[in-house]
């Protein structure tokens, strides 16, 4: 029997219990006074003798450590606050695409006409400060603060920085106006592109704070419309339709020289950044987007080239405060916005000297390095003369043997394609790669938490061929030896073969590179559905998730002169979307702002996975240009983010992930996929939701490690239905049904 306890100490147990557990700061200081403290989350994770998984859930809110671990992490936590206090925060949060449009609490721009700006007259005296925009019809419904994600921790916002009071950019009109994010003018008097670059890094209060210790602020970016363009000389479209810059002995271009601008190897293109050397350890660059000469791919931005000016800045500023400030397309604001979250270098001391000097971020890509002669593609130097094959990871482009379809599939009724959403930024997680030169083993044995290539004879394993093999991006069986990433490797010995490398190519130094990168993108996206409305909890109800879907395809395939036919689609859904109920009785300029409002907000998003996809294809750009030859090195292979390794295993693992979860569905269903490309997967099943061939729980909830429906990262989301007869007819021609399940011709996501 227990000793009994004494009265002292049940009181002293009384007297803890009354003076609470201590207090921890929020999950978002805790990850800003670690970053500030140049301290890694496995280095914690080492001293308080936990997990490094342990840290995240700590700095997201996931969970709370708990005795005797979190008197020491409140003590650690409490001495660096000491160290490194937080900033007060001034500036406004960013708008959101909802919620309804503030009344200006300051002087209005007057105006000449109805919802537009007065120009300001070459004699009348600039604004000293910005103002905020007389209000216009058709403009879209403004917030006063961004709307935060339900029941979601944030990461770490970087502090207010006075330096940018007005914001991350401005989109520049013909008359000299240029509209902020938050509804804010300028009045910009400049009449040459050099004067306006002298007007923006010492007037205009535009700019970011860097979103690492380590890191650099990101430029000013100042985006031209047509009107803008032509005000400054500039040609309506570019003459130049293969190197897409300006000619040399352009005016502008000696304008800009001799007032001592440089440009950098792109040239004066459509994203030109003009710049003259840090003075100071102070930069000065500027960047551009010249709309008129397509800035904005509608590929990834949608229609946001032709939105009013002031919409635009919306829509722009909202990316940039969730993601990063364009830098050039899609593509290299993902990989710009891998070096901004993870920098390549940090301040060390010279112990020598005693001096600050600039030394490598410990995780970080911080040189580069050539690959091995198997990784790289077959225009680079180290793969000339190489015989001996190449990584063919790539995302999945598989077609079922129309021979295999049994009677009883046939006869359904209805091909129903499903999309992981953001399939890569999902693999990017956790993901180990590494960090430094290829070492080459003869030999080794496998071993799962070392990244690297390994040469591999996979083709004995037999599958069943009703999936697609998980080893190649035909799903076709592998035919010998091949080359292999350890992703690929890993997921074989978790289906229980043995994996003998003959020969490998192995890194030694290694991390979690893509993980900050991958968590900002993941905010972000999340940030962007929960604002249209869209649940993004991971507990959410499906069928409130599809019908959320369903709302925002019908704001978007809306003509803003049509808006009956959108009452009558309101009308017809479920009563809980309260939202719909009432807009379907709203009047005709609330329910067209509504409209808007979800296009907007549907270009960020569009623009966010544009940048996880385009960003991950950046890590193996190839040569351009006609006059390139093969063995020539090309500008790519110069930056330390240049690494055919990662973008690999990224591939490689995001196609095992939904391996995994159709040979799930297949144990637990007998359900066999008819195709798949890239993230999309087609079945054929009895309706046309996902929700008729999805097992559940006998609770209603998912069954762990099949195809779960949601708005997060990894999480899938209907592409699209069609009839049975329509699917199987593709497949026996020889197409690919995932490839037009959608009602059109799918583009490849395969990170090019």
């Amino acid at each position: 029997m227990p000793n009994q306890p004494s009265q002292d100490e049940l009181l002293a147990a009384v007297d803890e219990l009354l003076a609470g557990e201590p207090e921890l700061p929020p999950s978002a200081e805790r990850a800003r006074l670690r970053d500030a403290a140049g301290v890694t989350q496995a280095r914690l994770a080492q001293v308080l003798r936990t997990t490094t998984q342990t840290v995240k859930n700590w700095e997201s809110g996931r969970s709370e450590p708990r005795p005797p671990r979190r008197q020491a992490y409140l003590r650690l936590l409490e001495g660096w606050a000491e160290k490194y206090p937080a900033e007060p925060a001034t500036e406004p949060a960013p708008e959101a695409f909802t919620g309804p449009t503030p009344a200006p609490e300051t002087h209005q721009v007057p105006t000449d006409a109805p919802g537009t700006p007065a120009a300001v007259s070459e004699g009348s005296p600039r604004p000293q400060s910005p103002v905020p925009a007389a209000p216009r019809p058709a403009a879209p419904a403004r917030a006063t603060s961004m709307s935060r994600r339900p029941a979601t921790p944030k990461a770490a916002a970087p502090a207010a920085d006075p330096r940018f009071p007005n914001g991350p950019l401005a989109v520049l009109d013909g008359d000299g106006t240029a509209y902020c994010l938050g509804g804010v003018l300028l009045e910009c008097p400049a009449a040459t592109i050099p004067q306006l670059v002298d007007w923006v890094l010492k007037e205009s209060g535009i700019g970011q704070p860097k979103l690492h210790r380590h890191g650099k602020d990101s430029d000013p970016l100042m985006v031209l419309t047509a009107a803008a363009a032509e005000r400054f000389g500039l040609p309506e479209q570019l003459q130049d339709r293969r190197g897409l810059r300006l000619a040399e002995d352009h005016p502008v271009i000696k304008q800009l020289a001799k007032a001592k601008w440089k440009l950098t190897q792109r040239g004066f293109g459509p994203w030109p950044r003009i710049y003259r050397p840090a003075q100071g350890g102070q930069r000065q660059c500027v960047q551009l987007a010249i709309l008129p000469w397509d800035a904005l791919d509608a590929r990834a931005w949608g229609g946001a080239a032709q939105l009013h000016p002031a919409d635009l800045a919306r829509v722009l500023g909202v990316f940039a405060s969730r993601v990063l400030t364009p830098r050039g397309s899609t593509a290299v604001t993902g990989l710009e916005l891998m070096t901004a979250v993870r920098p390549p270098t940090r301040p060390v001391k010279d112990e020598a000297t005693g001096e600050w000097v600039s030394g490598p971020n410990p995780g970080a890509l911080t040189r580069p390095v050539d690959p091995a002669p198997p990784e790289a593609p077959q225009e680079h130097p180290v793969a000339q003369g190489w015989a001996r094959g190449f990584l063919d990871e790539e995302a999945y482009q598989w077609v079922r043997d129309p021979e295999l379809l049994s009677d009883e599939e046939c006869l359904l009724p209805h091909a129903v394609g499903i999309d992981i959403n953001t399939a890569f930024l999902a693999a990017a997680a956790r993901l180990t790669v590494g960090l430094s030169e290829p070492v080459h083993v003869t030999g080794p044995v496998f071993d799962k938490k070392v990244p690297g290539t390994w040469l591999v004879d996979l083709s004995h394993i037999d599958l069943d061929p009703r999936l697609p093999n998980p080893f190649t991006p035909t799903g076709q069986r592998p035919e010998g030896p091949g080359w292999y990433t350890t992703p690929t490797l890993a997921y074989a010995e978790e289906l229980g073969f043995e994996v003998r490398p003959i020969e490998a190519y192995l890194r030694r130094e290694t991390g979690a590179y893509l993980d900050p990168w991958h968590d900002r993108l993941k905010d972000a996206y999340l940030t962007t559905n929960a604002d249209m409305g869209i649940p993004i909890d991971k507990d959410a109800d499906p069928v409130a998730f599809l019908d959320a879907l369903a709302l925002h395809k019908t704001y978007a395939v809306t003509d803003e002169t049509d808006l009956d036919t959108l009452r009558a689609a309101l009308r017809e859904m479920p009563a809980y979307r309260a939202d719909a109920t009432r807009l379907a009785e709203a009047g005709d300029e609330e329910l067209a702002a509504a409209v808007r409002r979800h296009r907007q907000g549907a270009m960020v998003l569009s623009a966010v996975k544009s940048t996880v996809k385009g960003g991950i294809g950046k890590l193996r750009e190839r040569p351009q240009g006609r006059h390139y030859k093969d063995g020539e090195r090309w500008p790519a292979l110069e930056r330390p983010t240049w690494n055919p390794y990662i973008r690999a295993a990224v591939i490689a693992k995001a196609r095992v992930n939904m391996h995994r979860k159709m040979a799930k569905l297949a144990a637990l269903t007998g359900l066999h996929p008819l195709a798949v490309l890239s993230d999309c997967v087609v079945y054929a099943s009895r309706g046309p939701s996902p929700l008729h061939f999805l097992p559940s729980n006998g609770d209603g909830t998912p069954v762990y490690g099949t195809f779960r429906l949601g708005a997060n990262p990894g999480f899938c989301k209907l592409e699209g239905v069609q009839e049975m007869a329509w699917a199987v007819d593709l497949m026996e021609q020889g197409y690919n049904p995932a490839r037009h399940i959608k009602g059109g011709d799918a583009v490849l996501d395969e990170g090019e």
